[in-house]
């Protein structure tokens, strides 16, 4: 009996053990399945959290700061005790108005000091001389934009005055000593630099309207805040047009063909009003026609380093009419005593001009030359005389190198202007100069001297000094 006990025990337990150890196992399958069932609802919720958190984000400026947190402020009429409050809410609430996925708001400041025969090289001595300065040469503030259909933007403004907006330009006669004072600026507030919108669809043929730079000249077209003296040359100022308004298509012809050549050549043709910036009305029914086509026949390693050479050429064709001034970067009519001044025309004319340069680059050392010719043919109209024809033409050659590799620079640079209105009226100038990127462009300060010559003056000593010079200094920060 006993041993039948002990039998069906054991038998009962073989049977309920296994009954057991499948209940463990369920409850632990339950288990695992309830702890999944709750990480894919916490798993939602986060999801649900982020895709909410995108809408705001969306819905908002992308320049809107991020408030978070308390901040501490002093409460009246709590003994002047700092406690932690939550912020007020923003009074503004700015957010992009199209479908911009791209749009960047900045800007730069270039601060001179000038001393010595100041702006000489500019043709500004005797009637025209200036005074030693503090100058702020431009404060710019820009919005730039790229939409999804293909076009971007940018709107741009300077805050600062021109030259020609302050000075009372003063032409003395010296067989009669009589002197007249005229001011010719119209740039003495705010006013608008680049404004325009390009199409960028097709790579070989951009569309762009609005006001910029017409395509004419290297160191023209090369930024304000890239350039390696302080101030553009003489022959640079006194004969490109500038910026206008008008429409202008543009583009590299090989992107699609041979993306790996796609820089060897690149052309801009355009048609503009041809009086200037921010001038809506044209002088006539005439346009100014402008072209520029740039090849880069070499980019790679010579001598162990990175190199390249740019060349380019530019052409443009005018009808003006009397009054239009066409000097309006720099000076270009000559005085009888042989300085400068800007030139509107006494009566109708036509103008064709051209350029050539170069850019060679091999690693820290850079050579830039351009040469500038300008033909201005006076013609008849409204019963007012032609004025007398003329031909401007000068050039500039550039050498750099980096003393200190992307840091301290050393620039050397000869130019040399014919306005071609008096006999041996040249202006030939030399500048030396540093520059110390700080950080890079975006901080950086420069050093120039510069020395000039009047050819006029030399032959004309009763008029004074023929040689000047001049030491330049900037600060640039672009933000």
């Amino acid at each position: 009996m006993k041993l039948r006990g002990i039998a069906g025990c054991g038998f009962f337990c073989f049977l309920i053990l296994p009954l057991q150890a499948q209940d463990t196992a369920d409850r632990s399958e339950a288990e695992r399945l309830q702890k999944l069932e709750n990480a894919v609802r916490q798993l939602q919720q986060r999801n649900s959290d982020l895709e909410s958190q995108v809408q705001q984000l969306k819905a908002k400026s992308p320049f809107a700061p991020v408030i978070s947190g308390t901040e501490a402020r002093v409460i009246p009429g709590n003994d002047n005790k700092t406690v932690f409050a939550a912020p007020p809410p923003p009074l503004v609430d700015v957010h992009p108005g199209g479908s911009e996925y791209k749009l960047t708001l900045g800007g730069y400041v270039q601060a001179n000091f000038e001393d010595g025969d100041v702006s000489a090289f500019e043709g500004r001595f005797g009637a025209t001389a200036l005074k030693d300065r503090f100058r702020l040469r431009r404060a710019r503030i820009s919005l730039t934009g790229d939409f999804a259909e293909q076009f971007d933007f940018k709107i741009e403004g300077d805050l600062e005055q021109s030259d020609a907006a302050i000075t009372a330009l003063k032409s003395v006669d010296p067989a009669t000593g009589a002197s007249t004072t005229v001011s010719t600026g119209n740039r003495t507030q705010f006013s608008g630099t680049d404004i325009f919108i390009n199409w960028h669809g097709i790579p070989e043929m951009n569309v762009k309207v609005g006001q910029w730079k017409a395509p004419f000249g290297l160191e023209n077209l090369t930024p304000d805040t890239l350039i390696y003296t302080i101030e553009r040359s003489l022959p640079t100022g006194a004969i490109v047009p500038e910026r206008q308004i008008g429409a202008m298509i543009w583009g590299k012809p090989l992107a699609t063909a041979a993306p790996d050549y796609k820089d060897f050549v690149t052309y801009y043709a355009g048609a503009f009003n041809g009086n200037g910036r921010n001038f809506n009305n044209n002088d006539n029914n005439e346009f100014l026609y402008v072209g520029r086509l740039e090849l880069q026949p070499f980019k790679g390693q010579l001598a162990g380093q990175e190199a390249s050479l740019k060349l380019g050429g530019d052409y443009l064709h005018s009808r003006d009419e009397a009054g239009t001034n066409i000097s309006p970067v720099l000076n270009l009519k000559v005085n009888p005593d042989g300085s400068l001044t800007s030139f509107s025309l006494t009566s109708a004319d036509e103008r064709n001009a051209f350029s050539f340069d170069a850019w060679l680059k091999v690693g820290p050392f850079d050579l830039i030359a351009e040469y500038l010719e300008e033909h201005v043919d006076g013609r008849a109209a409204g019963g007012v005389l032609a004025m007398a024809d003329f031909v401007a033409n000068g050039f500039y050659v550039q050498g750099s190198y980096f003393i200190l590799p992307k840091k301290l620079q050393g620039v050397v640079k000869w130019e040399a202007l014919n306005p071609g209105q008096l006999g041996n009226d040249g202006i030939h100038s030399l500048t030396a100069g540093l520059n110390y990127y700080i950080h890079s462009d975006n901080v950086k300060v420069m050093a120039d001297y510069v020395h000039t010559w009047s050819d006029f003056r030399e032959a004309n000593p009763q008029f004074g000094d023929s040689e000047f010079n001049e030491v330049l200094l900037r600060l640039q920060v672009i933000f």
